[in-house]
């Protein structure tokens, strides 16, 4: 997902392989005793039907990793889409992509089920994110398999040759997108085999949309869904990227945080200073950054902002219930990052994932260490993202952040910095917002539809899934909800650890297995499931 870097701290899923890592609470979660009745046929039948199609599955899915897919390589993301529109038609679904002008195609399938009343629409996507081949153990386009993960000393091991050779769950295919996203894009497809060898039709009528740009930040989804809407009407739109929860367990996630970016300069002197001549006298950019900073946000993320929290949406009630179920990993996750505390007293990442977040991401002034100098920089730069939440804004965030900084004492321009403007005004900021930005976007949790999932996901994992109100990422699915006027629930199935967007991408095989199961039983049973 585009934004998903913010995983890195918040999530541990995109670490490079020499981070240090979560003990795995759950190493190859096992799956409880099969549920009675046609749940426990679905899921037997998927597991036979892949234990004799290993190598096939494999295969495939090698296949489609082979071909390079960073969204700027036209050319590539054609052959990606014309794959994929290859690979659904061989399962019967009428395929096409969907074209609009200097877009990357999306691709577009749809298979009608005998009887059924409701549809499905699954989206993920097929583009990846840019590559440092040097910093791959493998080539990043040359699916490898490992008997373990590298960080373990996994050993490169080969392909099977054929499907009597069994493949151990714990085995990694490395490659990009192998976690994020084409596992999901396999898995869906090999669910539709699986109920056809076993005489099965689908109980929903199921849209495909697999989109070629998501890692390049989805410029031109909405403009897609708005020409296409006719085509891509549905009751729920399952948004299948992301990794499963830390504790190895099935994750459901029924919304995101938005987001805005900003990028801050304030102003000294127009010409360096020596410290000793000037230090006291002239304004110090670095300084006055700081204290800026400061004047934002707390040692525990609190945002000092005035009206900043003005539009945010309380916790439902079965927003709090879902936090105050899931496994407790904070512990865990903060031994394995060095950490002795984490802010707002320790309070759970899942709760802190509820609330807006402002972020430093990036500091530049002066020099350190062996080059710092005696001297007083002209400027001080600062990054900034923002996370939001239901229902804050870019805009009225823009409208909150400019205005704190103007009742600090500053003039703010997004403007360059003139003379005249410096010899106008004592202090100057320079506020640049990046293009874009989107709102929060959740789905009710007690809603028909999520129950639904829920029970249908139990059923798939003998057990219940992790269920969030939120990841903390941010994606544009408030397009979809907007759009389409469908609900919006993400159903992950990569390992954790998958090192989404970084060097060694992988996929654990087990994750692929369990997923192919996952949406064999979406697809088998959601339509027949109730939605009260």
């Amino acid at each position: 997902m585009q934004q998903k870097t913010l995983l890195i701290a918040a999530l541990c899923v995109a670490a490079p392989c020499s981070a240090q890592r979560i003990s795995k609470p759950v190493t190859s979660p096992s799956r409880a005793a099969a549920p009675s009745g046609d749940a426990a046929t679905l899921r037997i039948g998927a597991q036979r039907y892949r234990r004799s199609h290993e190598a096939t599955i494999l295969r495939e899915f090698s296949d489609l990793l082979a071909l390079p897919n960073v969204a700027s390589d036209h050319q590539n993301i054609r052959r990606n889409a014309d794959m994929l529109v290859a690979m659904l038609r061989k399962r019967g679904v009428d395929a096409r992509t969907l074209e609009l002008e200097d877009a990357s195609p999306a691709v577009y399938g749809v298979l009608k089920a005998p009887g059924a009343t409701r549809t499905v629409i699954l989206y993920a996507h097929y583009d990846g994110q840019p590559v440092t081949a040097s910093q791959w153990a493998t080539p990043p386009w040359s699916p490898t398999l490992r008997d373990k993960s590298l960080a373990e000393g996994g050993k490169t091991i080969a392909f099977p040759a054929d499907n009597t050779t069994r493949v151990s769950g714990e085995t990694r295919i490395y490659a990009r997108s192998s976690g994020d996203d084409k596992a999901s894009i396999v898995a869906m497809l090999t669910a539709l085999d699986a109920l056809h060898a076993n005489g099965r039709k689908p109980s929903v009528n199921i849209k495909f949309l697999f989109e070629g740009e998501e890692e390049a930040g989805s410029p031109h989804l909405l403009a897609i869904l708005q020409r296409y809407r006719e085509l891509l009407t549905g009751d729920v739109l399952l948004l299948c990227d992301g990794p499963e929860h830390q504790s190895g367990r099935q994750q459901l996630l029924f919304g995101v945080r938005g987001t805005a970016s900003m990028e801050l300069t304030v102003y000294g002197a127009t010409a360096a200073l020596h410290s000793g001549h000037y230090g006291n006298w002239a304004p110090n950019p670095g300084a006055m950054l700081a204290n800026l900073i400061a004047s934002m946000r707390d040692d525990d993320g609190h945002i000092k902002i005035a009206g900043f929290y003005d539009d945010v949406v309380p916790v439902s009630r079965a927003e709090q219930a879902a936090i105050r179920a899931v496994p407790p990993i904070d512990s865990a996750l903060r031994r394995s990052l060095g950490l002795v505390r984490t802010e707002d007293n320790n309070a759970p990442l899942a709760e802190r994932l509820m609330a807006p977040a402002l972020n430093l991401r990036g500091l530049s002034y002066g020099s350190v260490g062996e080059h710092a100098a005696n001297v007083i920089s002209t400027e001080a730069h600062a990054s900034f993202d923002f996370r939001l939440v239901p229902d804050e804004t870019p805009e009225r965030v823009r409208e909150f952040v400019d205005g704190h900084i103007r009742k600090q004492g500053y003039f703010v321009t997004s403007d360059s910095v003139t003379m005249a403007m410096r010899l106008a005004h004592p202090r100057i900021a320079r506020v640049v917002w990046a293009a874009g930005g989107y709102p929060a976007n959740r789905t009710a949790m007690d809603s028909p539809v999520a129950r639904a999932v829920i029970n249908v996901a139990a059923d798939s994992t003998g057990k219940p899934p992790v269920v969030l109100p939120t990841m903390g990422a941010s994606a544009p699915s408030y397009v979809f909800a907007q759009t389409l006027h469908v609900p919006v629930i993400i159903v992950p199935i990569a390992n954790y650890d998958d090192n989404q967007h970084a060097a060694n991408e992988n996929l654990r095989v087990q994750n692929l297995w369990d997923g192919i199961e996952l949406y064999t039983e979406i697809m088998g049973r959601l339509g027949t499931a109730e939605w009260r």
